[in-house]
């Protein structure tokens, strides 16, 4: 029988369990005072792992992300970024979002600079770290490309290249692979596994696919939808070697990708 894809977490001693890097506490979220967006979701990040927000439609997966990321207000709650209450947006988080948010009138560069240059970073240090997650993000000879010359999938590069470049412990991705077609999107996945395992962030990835969900996340937040509220938290121990395509052809993967959509389904019925 193949060893199970879903694990329970590892209990360990309580001296060697790292405190949370981002806090959610008692968050509801309202809308126009009476549309019910999110209800009393309680979670924690921990350092260095990639978690995904998962649910139907509707259920407040970005209102969530964008809570934490500080560009909305919860109704009732509150979200703590390493041990301190967030009353708005911080250099310890950065956001990709869906649609890039790229400056059209600059140079690869001068975007993925952007947030640099805000923090006052003088232009040569600046442009070195820029170039680096450029080069990081696969497009090293691009640097003084405009957006409108690119790909869609090479200007999200740019979105990520830019949020890498602050060196924020956060990195709060909404639905960043989704204006792209499948095969770059695949490629994009394995990039940012292995972006995880070098930067050592805390991942925050919002996601309607939930075979992109169970490929990519060490753990995966399933939301019920509205009132969004916590339905599952499933943690994940994939074994991914050195074929990143293997997984996807695992009778585990595919198992754990059936159970989670039946637990999706039932609020689509």
């Amino acid at each position: 029988m193949a060893e199970p894809i879903v694990a329970a977490p590892e209990r360990r001693a309580a001296s060697d369990v790292a405190a949370p890097i981002v806090e959610v506490r008692g968050v509801h979220k309202i809308y126009n005072g009476d549309v019910v967006a999110l209800k009393d979701i309680n979670l924690s990040f921990e350092e260095g792992r990639l978690t995904s927000l998962l649910g139907p439609s509707g259920c407040g997966k970005t209102t969530l992300l964008k809570i934490i990321a500080g560009l909305l207000e919860p109704t009732a709650g509150e979200v703590m970024v390493k041990g301190r209450k967030i009353t708005g947006p911080g250099p310890e988080r950065a956001f990709v979002f869906q649609d890039f948010a790229l400056m059209p009138w600059a140079t690869v560069l001068r975007n993925a600079a952007f947030g640099l240059e805000l923090r006052g970073v003088p232009a040569k240090e600046r442009n070195e770290t820029a170039r680096h997650y450029v080069e990081e993000v696969g497009l090293k000879g691009f640097e003084e490309k405009y957006p409108h010359e690119l790909s869609g999938g090479m200007r999200q590069r740019v979105g990520l290249a830019r949020a890498l470049a602050v060196n924020a412990d956060v990195l709060l991705m909404d639905e960043p692979f989704s204006a792209v077609d499948e095969q770059t999107r695949r490629k994009f996945q394995e990039d940012l596994i292995r972006l995880r395992e070098v930067e050592n962030k805390t991942f925050l990835f919002v996601t309607h696919s939930i075979e992109e969900a169970v490929y990519v996340s060490d753990r995966i937040i399933l939301l019920s939808p509205r009132p969004g509220r916590v339905n599952n938290v499933i943690d994940l121990d994939i074994r991914r070697g050195d074929d990143p395509e293997a997984i996807r052809r695992d009778p585990n993967y595919l198992d754990t990708v059936e159970e989670i959509w039946r637990g999706i389904k039932q609020y689509l019925d």
